[in-house]
């Protein structure tokens, strides 16, 4: 067992094994000597400790002993006259105690409904949500202000990797430091029941908020809470570090796109642990803004960590792009099990787009997938969200000149991956003639196909095309190497390579 986080009021472990997300057989768990719980996760979290406490962790035969830290101020809602009835807006009073508390204070949200629009946290503060507590949003969008994409020279407002106006978001962290929202608690922002899904990709004052939005900060660690029913993304950080995202559960409408889970945005340092994905858009996207963006900040997202998370629906289970301009790197996804997700790892960027820093050093291992209709997609010709992806310029297969506008992506190296029920195709990487994808790297894979899938689309492109049951399709691909691939009942060749 090794600790990953430990809070005054938690614990967080990951066990050290090989298996996805489970572990191979159930165990007991105990804490000083008393029967807590009985679990096969990989990653769990020990909610309700004391301050200041010591305790001995047991499962089986490994003992580990630690002592939770000191709480300088504990802050009860009740003292700021907080309804939490589900009907009276408690803004403004959770904001007056988050304004009052002092360095070191954890702020307590025991059972009830608190109806509230924006919340902004500031530093060296915590939030800690007892068992029951919900966060419910205000359906009326009028209630909530806008992050000024620009105001005198300072951006606050981001959108689909563009400086723009957008609403806050449930719980705000910009310019702060040192913070951790955790417990058992759900944030619903009820999105479904207010406007914010009809003409979604239309601007209505701003654009959506999220859930959670981290800009700016650094240390911040979310643990333990039920997320859904999302204005669009579920959590946002942009230009960011050292972030912890463990024991998390991530549920919005499956047929409502821009309903991603955790969207990393020129971030780095970040560990993704032990969190269950249900979404109508990608489970992880992994961001650095479009080229004009990337241009200015120059923030590749880098150094993250995904490990032992469940993803069971979504268009993508780790997606890099498609505002991906800065560039990303130093990326590892392992002992993850993707079910449901129309793709497994997906890579989607354009001519356009441009890229300031490559994309690559990206490590897929330890994987389960089932019924993922195409496991691998790297798509260079991606043509949906705003700024031109229709265009010939996008969709041509004809070599292009080469410059700013240019995506640059590397080298993969995917090993030791088990994919059930694949649909459309083993993967589908589609390069560009004037920029061919890098080197492609297979190990110790298995492909097994779903007979009895409709073919469909392995890719969003302008001129697409269908597939069912078919091995790796790639077009402008610099080298792909098979080590112990199996593909059984591919409908054809394993790999058909084809240039533009």
């Amino acid at each position: 067992m090794e600790i990953i986080n430990l809070n005054s009021r938690s614990i967080s472990i990951m066990l050290k094994n090989d298996f996805c997300y489970y572990n191979k057989y159930f165990f007991d768990v105990y804490l000083n000597n008393n029967f807590l719980f009985k679990t096969n996760l990989n990653v769990f979290t020990i909610f309700d400790l004391s301050p200041n406490t010591s305790y001995t962790l047991k499962v089986e035969n490994e003992i580990i002993n630690f002592k939770t830290p000191n709480e300088l101020y504990t802050f009860n809602l009740d003292k700021f006259n907080v309804i939490a009835d589900g009907i009276h807006d408690d803004t403004i009073k959770i904001q007056t105690a988050i304004n009052l508390a002092k360095d070191g204070t954890t702020i307590i949200f025991k059972k009830g409904k608190y109806l509230v629009s924006s919340l902004f946290i500031k530093s060296n503060i915590n939030l800690y949500f007892e068992q029951g507590a919900e966060l419910i949003s205000i359906l009326d969008r009028l209630a909530y202000p806008v992050l000024p994409g620009d105001i005198s020279n300072i951006n606050y407002g981001i959108w689909e990797g563009s400086i723009d106006d957008n609403f806050a978001s449930v719980l705000n962290i910009i310019d702060a430091s040192f913070i951790t929202i955790y417990g058992k608690g759900i944030i619903d922002s009820r999105a479904h029941l207010g406007d914010w899904y009809i003409n979604h990709r239309n601007k209505f004052i701003a654009w959506r908020g999220h859930a959670i939005f981290i800009e700016n900060s650094n240390n911040i660690n979310i643990i333990g809470l039920d997320i859904k029913n999302t204005f669009s993304w579920a959590i946002h950080p942009y230009l960011s570090k050292n972030l912890n995202f463990i024991n998390l559960k991530i549920n919005n409408p499956k047929d409502m796109p821009t309903t991603d889970g955790i969207n990393p945005d020129m971030s780095e340092n970040i560990n993704i642990y032990g969190n269950v994905f249900d979404v109508g858009d990608d489970c992880i996207a992994i961001k650095s803004g479009t080229y004009e963006l990337a241009k200015k900040m120059n923030m590749p997202c880098k150094n993250i960590i995904i490990s032992n998370n469940l993803m069971l629906n979504g268009h993508g289970g780790v997606t890099l792009g498609s505002e991906i301009s800065a560039g990303a790197n130093n990326i590892l996804v392992e002992k993850c099990i993707f079910k449901n997700t129309e793709r497994g790892l997906r890579i989607k960027t354009r001519r356009g787009r441009g890229s300031i820093n490559f994309i690559d050093d990206i490590i897929f291992r330890n994987i389960k997938m089932d019924n993922v209709l195409t496991p691998f997609v790297i798509n260079m010709y991606y043509n949906m969200g705003p700024k031109g992806g229709h265009s010939e310029y996008v969709w041509t297969k004809e070599k292009q000149i080469i410059n700013e506008y240019t995506p640059k992506i590397g080298s993969f190296t995917f090993e030791n991956i088990e994919c059930k029920n694949v649909g459309y195709a083993a993967g589908a990487f589609l390069g560009l003639a004037e920029s061919k994808i890098g080197i492609l790297k297979f190990k110790n894979i298995i492909f097994d196909y779903n007979k009895d899938i409709e073919e469909g689309y392995p890719v969003m492109i302008e001129h697409n095309f269908k597939m069912k049951n078919k091995g790796i399709y790639a077009l402008n691909v610099l080298d792909i190497i098979l080590e112990n691939v199996k593909f059984n009942g591919v409908d054809g060749l394993n790999i058909i390579k084809e240039e533009s």
